[in-house]
């Protein structure tokens, strides 16, 4: 401001009035930061922001260190390569008024410089702004910000969206610009709720540009070693229809002549020793399916799954013909569990279904309450009116929720399960060996999915 008006101080009654004037004021300013501000053509400058080292120190522990700590800066002019001038100017303009002017645009560089000088009231007005503002288009520059500040209930959030409206944001541009890291970690969730073909599609583009980086011909042989190993398992080709498999991903000769064999011997039900890929729906494509909650409460009690394997183990049956798709097993916010879980008619060793792998809990909705777990689904099983089955499940990781006051009998949709504890059973021969920690009254399996 290089004009001051006369006696300004007695038009601002109050601290804060006064103390809003002087931001961004050369009035008694004892100290300048210069900072690089993005120019409209390809280069940058450089711009200078006054400001007054009392009123930064006492917003920030880190101010104060710098201008009155053992070590105090006894230059008037502190350049910041770190950051830019709107983010800058941002949080000054919290220092000095309480008030702060966030955008698409700055919050992540105001965010940052919260965080860097310690200021965890802006910091948590940060964080509201990028929860109220979440969508599809921005979920993936958000969430690697989330991980690298550890806001967890951010982080929480940005993955449900992108469980919930996985096409949308998979087609945003922020994809093409995200760590191999983050892609990896999203290919891998079993909850997306997109096509496999379109998933393929998002990936395929992401080393396409990834290639064009690095001064690649974005080949099949290129893209594969850009993505690894791991993004190419993670994909489940055997679900994909037909014509877009031949068309979409033989076409893009990312799969080896080895793969593309065992995705066809897969798709076929023909035995092949090779099983690299899933044959199963994620969770979040498949359609109207039904459930069966069988608890009327949520236990406080914890169960212990890291450590020695525990075994949780239920039987039942139903009163009429079903497809069984899957179970919901208990977990805790934000982690990540281990399973093997087998499905088998009582008395015979043959295995119905089998389903290994890692999930990552989220808040699932029960029909009594809500619980942090995750839905563990394999290919379809016809399950028998009047047959007892049992469901079986090692689960290894952190500590789970546990359900409690469960019901022997309960109907859903027209179908009614009942439930039996190993130890009512005559099955002691298959199981004995099982140290079982889930009953009909507390324990694992808070729902079973089936259809009719």
């Amino acid at each position: 401001m290089s004009v001051v008006e006369r006696n300004w101080q007695t038009t601002r009654p109050t601290i804060r009035e006064r103390s809003k004037f002087m931001f961004n004021n050369n009035l008694f300013s004892d100290v300048k930061f210069v900072v690089q501000k993005a120019a409209q053509g390809k280069s940058e400058n450089k711009q200078v922001i006054p400001a007054h080292k009392f009123v930064l120190s006492i917003s920030s522990p880190v101010f104060e260190a710098m201008f009155y700590g053992e070590l105090a800066e006894t230059t008037d002019s502190i350049e910041l390569p770190d950051c830019e001038y709107d983010s800058l100017l941002e949080l000054f303009r919290y220092m000095y008024s309480d008030e702060v002017i966030l955008s698409g645009s700055n919050v992540m560089g105001v965010l940052y410089l919260a965080k860097k000088y310690m200021v965890p009231s802006l910091a948590d007005k940060c964080m509201k702004y990028l929860q109220d503002n979440l969508d599809p288009s921005n979920v993936f520059s958000i969430l690697p910000s989330a991980q690298k500040f550890e806001e967890k209930k951010l982080v929480d959030r940005c993955w449900k969206l992108i469980s919930k409206q996985t096409d949308e944001a998979l087609k945003s541009e922020c994809l093409e610009t995200i760590e191999r890291s983050l892609l990896e970690a999203v290919v891998k969730r079993d909850n997306l709720n997109v096509e496999e073909i379109e998933l393929f599609k998002a990936v395929d583009l992401w080393a396409t540009k990834e290639c064009e980086k690095q001064g690649l011909a974005a080949d099949g042989k290129a893209k594969r070693r850009i993505l690894g190993e791991e993004i190419i398992k993670a994909i489940r080709f055997p679900i994909m229809d037909e014509k877009d498999f031949a068309s979409v991903v033989l076409d893009s000769k990312i799969l080896t002549k080895e793969e593309i064999v065992s995705v066809l011997k897969l798709r076929n039900s023909v035995p092949s020793p090779s099983k690299e890929f899933s044959k199963t729906k994620r969770s979040g494509s498949e359609g109207d399916i039904q459930r069966c909650c069988r608890f009327n409460s949520l236990s406080g009690c914890g169960l212990k799954a890291d450590g020695p394997s525990i075994d949780h183990n239920i039987i039942f049956s139903v009163n009429r013909d079903i497809k069984l798709l899957g179970v919901c097993l208990f977990g805790s916010e934000n982690n990540t569990y281990s399973v093997e879980l087998k499905v088998r008619a009582l008395g015979n060793s043959t295995v119905l279904a089998l389903r290994t792998g890692q999930f990552s809990s989220e808040l699932l909705q029960g029909e009594k309450f809500n619980y942090f777990g995750f839905k563990v689904l394999f290919d379809s099983v016809i399950l028998k009116r009047n047959t007892e089955y049992h469901v079986g499940a090692k689960v290894t990781g952190p500590n789970s929720a546990c359900g409690d006051n469960g019901d022997s009998t309960v109907t859903c949709s027209g179908v009614t399960f009942t439930f039996l504890d190993i130890e009512d059973t005559f099955a002691s021969n298959l199981l004995d060996r099982l140290r079982n920690i889930t009953t009909v009254q507390p324990g694992q399996f808070p729902a079973l999915l089936f259809t009719l």
